[in-house]
């Protein structure tokens, strides 16, 4: 895969080495070309000093050939133009972009820009940790808007149905675990005691869950 790198920051860097370690063709670009000391003597691929979102830099990084354009500078309007540059001026068909400002995420999203956004994630992601430490996080998605959970089912629970469970677009149990097998239940299907379930949850309605689950 020939992957570009915007950006040869601590994440443009780890990512342009993991990448190259992993066979990919990988050219990272920065304005400043002290950055690429960060990449190490590993590093495989190429390096090109130049503005991200310039014409010419793009050209030397052979764009036209990418398969992935990744844009992690510094900078969320860096960002925006470079990955919309790569996204509609060489058609690269997967283009994905770091912001800052999570409020930028649908001019993105209406460009066809999948985004990440570090201070969500985070936000999300420390909030859980610190409030709902007794919830075992198996994945966040997103930004960390919706987690996916698991917890042993507390025995006041056995007998009652899943949809006892369940709050309408926050709260939905996934799967249930019985005797080391997991299964795909209904709204109908009743708890054991012993159930292990899994459950997806908005970040926001984790203390409803919390709530629910507790002993």
């Amino acid at each position: 895969m020939k992957v570009i790198i915007a950006g040869c920051g601590r994440v443009g860097s780890l990512l342009a080495a993991k990448f190259s370690a992993e066979g990919h063709d990988v050219a990272i670009i920065d304005k400043d070309p002290t950055a690429f000391a960060r990449l190490g003597t590993t590093f495989s691929g190429t390096t090109i000093t130049g503005i991200v979102f310039d014409k010419d830099v793009l050209d030397k990084a052979a764009a036209d050939k990418a398969d992935a354009f990744v844009s992690v500078t510094s900078g969320d309007n860096s960002n925006i133009v470079s990955a919309t540059i790569a996204r509609r001026v060489y058609r690269i068909p997967n283009v994905v972009a770091r912001i800052f400002d999570p409020r930028r995420a649908d001019i993105y999203r209406r460009l066809g820009i999948v985004t990440v956004s570090s201070v969500s994630w985070a936000s999300n992601e420390i909030m859980s940790l610190v409030l709902h430490r007794d919830l075992v996080r198996d994945v966040s998605l997103g930004d960390g808007e919706v987690q996916l959970v698991k917890s042993s089912l507390p025995p006041r629970l056995s007998g009652h149905s899943v949809r006892d469970l369940t709050i309408s677009g926050e709260v939905t149990v996934v799967a249930i675990v019985r005797g080391g097998k997991s299964f795909l239940p209904t709204d109908a299907t009743a708890f054991h005691d012993g159930d292990i379930v899994e459950l997806a949850v908005l970040t926001s309605s984790m203390s409803r869950l919390t709530s629910m689950i507790a002993p």
